[in-house]
């Protein structure tokens, strides 16, 4: 396939900011694509070469892709850095660079799809002597017979930023479409949220259609997308809607997806990040503990105070996050691994099995020791046990509940009823935090000059694949963290509004939606400014959080999909209804 072709189509959804004529314009390029060839398209559109558990990294630094591009262009390499510094793309750059090449191939062939992959893979993959001069190799050969928009593109690629505004569950939509009925798009959802590999996905659809989902099923060492839970505001909505049901103790610590057989134990990230090396004591943990011969495992490494037993605030465990100094880093911050879920064992995929069935699962595969235990619960459908059981976790230095349907399924990816969390009682101003994905931002001034003044934060609405504003936050931040915002977030950048974005306010800049931030509010106020919930509670308001804070934890472990979603923030602006009256 011609990688024309494919760039076309990128140029239009670079320049539409209607999240239906993405669709669009996807579904008719994915209907054209052959199907040795789809897994490929879908990788390069998200931005990948691979699925992203795979972790495969471009491993160029910034003076490597700009050799390169001087390489193939003629360009001093400071021209080259100065025009980068000047545009902020690297796309950009190589797309003018081209333009105004002075040197040229005799002969080239037309660039296509799988030869941009096939090199750019060979740059991920090159290592040891002489790899450097390898990568920049592949890099240069791909940019001489490269016109001056499809180096734009693969630039983008080479440093992971794409700027199409496509999120994953964008190609989702286009994909259904494609193959199947829009109608359909639950069926891909899942085989994506079981797989976690859309490319995968594709070209079985492509291939087989839907009926190729069979095919789809629980594999060791292929995380699968984390289960999340809705939210409710008191103990008596949670019994009233659950029933009988698994009271957990919800614990503050990293979310883990363990990965476990006889040659191998993987610990992933909810983002699939591999976190293995950062916990080689839950990894001898498991093997301790372990007694059967394969499973996945989902739990929460939670830090310890080994001398007193407590658990300790999350930040503890999000220093254990680093590649250096992890054995002093074991020593000083101990944790444990808290298994809530059991996803399949020796083979079988437990993820339409009832909870009870994968509970029962867990208690068979671990023993608990130290290192490694069962996250304590009761099962109930009486307010006062609930309500004494939520005293003692709160007690011990849990976070809450996680209630759990005992029929419920593992339904990956998804945030249903099934699973419901409950923190703590709210009273008419907001008690609990929320995480909110930062959208946009508003220049400082006076002493903030140079720097952001605000952030504009979003809540996420599944039902839109949107991210709809609740407030502006400013406040929280030490001084270190404010002028330290504009480089953590300058690879998110954007030109314009991200077309997940739904803002009546016009931020002085953009941001792809990316990164969580924990906030604390006073209350969830109705505003005819912000998009959350709008016309949910009266036709002309959204709502707001109001006096937010910043916490000072960055959700690094959440990804903007895991964010406090809008059905969250109406639930709880209904709840302090019920507390006023």
């Amino acid at each position: 396939m011609r990688f024309a072709d494919l760039v076309e189509v990128y140029e239009r959804l670079e320049a539409t900011t209607k999240r239906l004529e993405m669709i669009g314009a996807l579904t008719d390029l994915l209907r054209r694509v052959p199907s040795n060839v789809i897994r490929r398209v879908v990788y390069l559109t998200q931005g990948d070469l691979a699925p992203g558990f795979r972790n495969v990294k471009m491993g160029l630094a910034e003076k490597m892709v700009i050799r390169a591009l001087a390489f193939a262009t003629g360009l001093p390499r400071a021209d080259v850095e100065t025009r980068w510094k000047e545009l902020g793309d690297m796309g950009t750059v190589a797309e003018r660079a081209l333009e105004a090449r002075t040197q040229r191939k005799l002969t080239s062939a037309p660039l296509t799809v799988e030869k941009v992959h096939d090199n750019l893979l060979g740059i991920a993959q090159a290592a040891g002597t002489g790899s450097q001069e390898e990568k920049i190799r592949l890099l240069a050969d791909l940019l001489n017979d490269a016109t001056p928009v499809e180096a734009r593109y693969i630039l983008r690629v080479v440093v992971g930023k794409m700027r199409l505004g496509v999120a994953d569950m964008t190609i989702v939509d286009a994909l259904a479409r494609a193959f199947a009925t829009k109608e359909d798009k639950p069926a891909v959802e899942r085989a994506y949220n079981v797989s976690s590999d859309l490319g995968g996905v594709a070209e079985i659809l492509a291939e087989s259609g839907l009926s190729g989902f069979r095919d789809i099923h629980l594999r060791v060492g292929v995380p699968v997308r984390s289960m999340l839970a809705e939210r409710l505001p008191s103990l008596e909505q949670v019994v009233e809607k659950l029933g009988r049901s698994a009271l957990e103790f919800k614990y503050d610590g990293l979310r883990i997806q363990a990965h476990i057989d006889p040659d191998e134990i993987v610990l992933y990230s909810r983002r699939f990040d591999v976190l293995t090396s950062q916990f080689p004591d839950v990894v001898e943990g498991l093997r301790d503990a372990f007694r059967a011969e394969s499973a996945i495992l989902d739990g929460e490494a939670v830090p310890i105070d080994m001398n007193t037993g407590a658990f300790l605030p999350f930040q503890e465990v999000a220093h254990r996050r680093r590649k250096y100094g992890v054995q002093e880093a074991i020593q000083r911050i101990p944790v444990a691994l808290m298994a809530f879920d059991c996803l399949a064992l020796n083979g079988e995929d437990l993820l339409e099995r009832p909870y009870t069935d994968r509970r029962a699962a867990l208690e068979r595969a671990l023993r608990e020791t130290e290192r490694v235990r069962l996250a304590e619960q009761i099962v109930t459908d009486d307010l006062e046990e609930a309500r004494r059981f939520f005293e003692k976790v709160i007690e011990q230095g849990g976070e809450g509940l996680m209630a759990k349907g005992l029929a419920s399924p593992y339904e990956a990816g998804s945030r249903g009823w099934q699973w419901i969390k409950y923190k703590r009682d709210y009273k008419a101003e907001l008690a609990d935090t929320v995480d909110l994905v930062i959208v946009g931002s508003f220049a400082g001034r006076g002493r903030r000059a140079g720097t952001y003044g605000a952030l504009l934060m979003a809540a996420y609405d599944p039902e839109d694949d949107a991210f709809k504003t609740v407030c502006k936050l400013g406040s929280g931040f030490d001084d270190a963290t404010l002028f330290a915002l504009p480089k953590r977030l300058q690879d998110l950048h954007q030109d314009q509004k991200d077309p997940r974005v739904d803002s009546q306010l016009e931020a002085d800049d953009w941001f792809e939606p990316a990164v969580v931030l924990e906030v604390l509010g006073a209350e969830i106020t109705l505003s005819p400014m912000h998009t959350a919930g709008f016309g949910a509670i009266r036709p002309d308001a959204g709502l707001a959080v109001r006096f937010p804070r910043f916490t000072g934890r960055w959700r690094d472990d959440k990804g903007p999909r895991e964010a406090t979603s809008v059905a969250e923030i109406i639930s709880l602006y209904r709840s302090q209804l019920k507390q006023i009256s």
